[in-house]
């Protein structure tokens, strides 16, 4: 029989999943971030930009999607998030929509503004928008300043349960020098993950061996912040829910225990991490091998979905609140019995979703794209 709580942590890892092919797909972001630093004449540009705006699509649709699904199953965060630090969304969806002009304006007979300018846009989106989503999703192990209090749902003059403690909605994120350190390794994985995707989808020998060059500019920092974000929060408190009661309390080392009392995901993660440097590492040694980006590819979808399941499963709360009982779990932010149930139904369609993504994946991708390609195509960014 299927249970309330079965349905709650089925969602809470159709999010995790969600959540870490949003981490691959940001990989667009990333080489946007590097259009004016790889490429140095026009040609290359514009072939950069073209190899990018064939996936843009993706990320945007993932990035709504993961919202879509926070709505529907965990609402209570998706209204205390969403409504209570709302700077900092805002802003990650704005240089999203900035993306989306960019790409469709930049090339359109009587453009006034010139494409560089949308290319800085799309500069601004993967600058921003992958530091930014970062740093939120930090605040999933550091903790945000807000209050819940459902009783106030009966007030007719002012029916708001979450509150935000402080005026700056979500930007003293920024002032947290933990999110900072994931919010830099999401920006260099996204930008090493472009590196790799340059070299296994571009037909220009010049823009490859510069890819090659870049990659270690991007690949040791993604690293080494990773490692800084991982390790100190391993050794951290975290957010621990008693499992009677329903009480969030301090509890040292909760990651690190969660990992060890959940061996599955703990060897999703480590596979997912080896994933990761494995495709940066052969792409280094093998001059020859152009599939890194399947590999890292691969293990960031792994390794983001196995942090974010440590941080709702074992009785952890995922978005934990500084006043402790107002922290969000899965048991308390969730949508109702009846509405998960029918929405599960509807989940069983993902995978018919995913195989038809795989085939215009590769429909798109029949082979490397050069100068040739973009020049002859009526289409072209």
């Amino acid at each position: 029989m299927i249970t309330y709580s079965f349905l709650q942590h089925y969602w809470w890892f159709l999010i995790s999943l969600l959540g870490g092919l949003l981490a691959f797909l940001l990989f667009v972001q990333g080489g946007q971030s590097m259009l004016f630093s790889l490429s140095k004449t026009e040609d290359e540009r514009r072939l950069l930009v073209n190899t990018l705006g064939r996936k843009w699509e993706y990320t945007f649709t993932t990035l709504v999607t993961f919202g879509g699904a926070f709505f529907a199953s965990f609402p209570l965060f998706y209204s205390t998030s969403f409504g209570g630090a709302y700077w900092v969304w805002m802003i990650i969806l704005f240089c999203f929509i900035i993306q989306a002009v960019s790409y469709e304006f930049q090339s359109k007979p009587g453009n006034v503004f010139g494409a560089t300018t949308y290319r800085v846009f799309l500069f601004i989106n993967g600058l921003l928008g992958t530091f930014l989503i970062g740093v939120a999703i930090a605040t999933f192990f550091t903790g945000s300043d807000f209050i819940v209090n459902k009783g106030n749902i009966t007030q007719q003059l002012a029916p708001v349960i979450s509150s935000w403690g402080n005026e700056w909605h979500g930007l003293e994120a920024l002032l947290n020098v933990r999110n900072l350190t994931l919010g830099l390794a999401v920006f260099f994985l996204a930008r090493s993950l472009a590196v790799l995707f340059f070299i296994n989808r571009l037909n220009h020998p010049v823009l490859e061996a510069r890819s090659r060059k870049h990659l270690w500019y991007n690949a040791i920092p993604f690293v080494v912040f990773f490692l800084i974000f991982v390790i100190w929060t391993m050794f951290s408190e975290g957010y621990a829910v008693n499992a009677s009661t329903g009480m969030v309390s301090l509890e040292k080392y909760k990651y690190f225990t969660n990992l060890l009392e959940m061996p599955v995901i703990l060897g999703l993660f480590l596979l997912g991490v080896v994933g990761v440097l494995a495709g940066v590492v052969a792409t280094w040694l093998f001059p020859a091998f152009k599939s890194g980006i399947w590999f890292s590819g691969i293990g960031t979808v792994v390794t983001v979905c196995s942090m974010l399941l440590i941080t709702g499963y074992n009785n952890t709360s995922f978005y934990p609140s500084t006043h402790l009982q107002s922290s969000l779990t899965i048991f308390n932010a969730s949508s109702s019995e009846f509405t998960l149930k029918a929405m599960s139904l509807v989940s069983l369609f993902i995978p018919v979703v995913l195989i038809y993504i795989f085939i215009a994946w590769r429909a798109m991708e029949k082979k490397r794209i050069d100068l040739e390609d973009v020049n002859g195509d009526e289409h072209a960014y």
